[in-house]
C-alpha cells in the first residue's frame, strides 16, 4: 500500500499508540488493520488507499482517558460518517455528533479534537487527495471540470444525506478481494465525489457574508442559548435579542453556525448530558429533566441519536475503570 497512507498515516497512527496488525482483515483483506496499544486503548483502525488518490478509514476504538488529538491533515477533501462519537472538535469549538455526514477540507490548518475516554469511536469515512480530484479528473473532464472544494465546504454537516449515508454503509460491509474489490473501492470514491457535486447544485447556499453587526447579535443568541438551554426559548425572544425577524434570525444563525437554533440547544443539552452521566450518580430520569426533557424517553431517543449509545450504555462505558 503506497501513498497518504505510508507516507502519513503510517507515523500518526504509531504516534498515538495504534500498531500493525496484518494478520486482521476484518474489514477487508485489502486494507491494513491497526491494533490500538493496551495501555492507550481497545480496539482497531482499518485503511485502505490506492496510490496517492485516496483513502478508506474504519474506525472502531476507544481510548482509556480523554485524548486530545492534533495534527494537521494532509491537503485533502474528507467526508465521514459517525455511528458513535464523543468529543469536541477544537477551533472552532463543535460537539461532535453520530449519525450525521461531515465534511473536512484538510491541509489548511491543524485539526484539534478531544475524545472522550471509553466511548468507542465508531466511524467510516473517505479521503480524496489533489492527485485524484485535481489532476486526475481534470484530465479527465477538461471541458467540465470544476473544482470540489466548495462543495465540501458547503456540506460542512448535516443529517440531510441519505444518499451518502447509505454509500458509506455499503462501504463498510464489504469483503471483497484482487482486483473486484480494487474498481469497487475507486468507483465508490467517484461516486462519492458525484454525490457531494450533486448535493450542492441541490441545496446551494447564499454565499453573502453577514455584516459584522448581524454577526455581533448571532453570538449574543448563542450565548442565551448556551445559558438557557435546559428551558423553552421562544424564537420570538431570541428575535428581540437579535434586532432581526424570525426568518433572518434562522437563516443567520444557522449560517453562523451550521445547524439550527433547535440542534444549537440539543448540542449544549447533550454535552450536559454527557458530562451528568459520566460523573454523577443521577437518575436517567432526573438528568433528562436536568437538561430540559420531561420524558426520560425522550431524552434517550435523542442521545442515542446523537452519540450511538443508550444513555445507561454510555454511563457504563464512561465509569468504566
Amino acid at each position: 500500500m503506497t501513498g497518504i497512507i505510508e507516507q502519513y498515516y503510517a507515523p500518526l497512527l504509531k504516534k498515538h499508540g495504534f500498531v500493525p496488525e496484518p494478520d486482521n482483515d476484518q474489514y477487508g483483506p485489502l486494507g491494513l488493520c491497526w491494533r490500538l496499544s493496551p495501555e492507550v486503548g481497545e480496539g482497531s483502525y482499518w485503511t485502505y488507499g490506492q496510490r496517492d488518490l485516496f483513502d478508506i478509514k474504519i474506525h472502531n476504538f476507544s481510548f482509556n482517558k480523554d485524548f486530545m488529538l492534533e495534527f494537521d491533515l494532509p491537503e485533502c477533501l474528507s467526508i465521514t460518517r459517525y455511528d458513535s462519537i464523543s468529543g469536541e472538535e477544537l477551533s472552532p469549538y463543535r460537539r461532535l455528533s453520530a449519525g450525521c455526514i461531515k465534511t473536512y477540507v484538510g491541509g489548511y490548518k491543524p485539526y484539534q479534537v478531544i475524545v472522550h475516554k471509553n466511548i468507542p469511536v465508531r466511524s467510516i469515512g473517505i479521503e480524496i487527495t489533489p492527485a485524484y480530484y485535481e489532476d486526475y479528473l481534470k484530465k479527465q473532464y477538461p471541458e467540465e471540470y470544476r473544482n470540489p472544494i466548495e462543495a465540501f465546504r458547503k456540506i460542512d454537516q448535516t443529517t440531510e444525506f441519505p444518499e451518502m449515508y447509505r454509500l458509506l454503509s455499503e462501504l463498510q460491509n464489504y469483503r471483497g478481494t484482487g482486483i473486484a474489490a480494487k474498481l469497487y473501492y475507486e468507483s465508490k470514491v467517484a461516486e462519492a465525489l458525484s454525490l457531494v457535486v450533486e448535493y450542492q447544485k441541490k441545496r446551494s447556499v447564499s454565499d453573502h457574508k453577514l455584516v459584522s453587526q448581524d454577526l455581533e447579535r448571532i453570538q449574543t443568541v448563542a450565548a442565551y442559548l448556551s445559558d438557557h438551554y435546559a428551558g423553552e426559548v421562544p424564537i420570538e425572544r431570541l428575535a428581540q435579542i437579535a434586532c432581526m425577524g424570525t426568518t433572518k434570525l434562522k437563516s443567520s444563525f444557522k449560517k453562523v453556525y451550521g445547524c439550527t437554533i433547535t440542534e444549537y440547544m440539543q448540542q449544549r443539552r447533550m454535552s450536559q448530558a454527557e458530562y451528568l452521566l459520566a460523573h454523577t450518580d443521577l437518575q436517567i430520569g432526573q438528568i433528562a429533566q436536568t437538561i430540559g426533557y420531561s420524558t426520560s424517553s425522550r431524552f434517550a431517543e435523542l442521545f442515542r441519536r446523537s452519540t450511538g449509545l443508550l444513555p445507561l450504555e454510555y454511563r457504563k462505558m464512561a465509569k468504566r475503570k
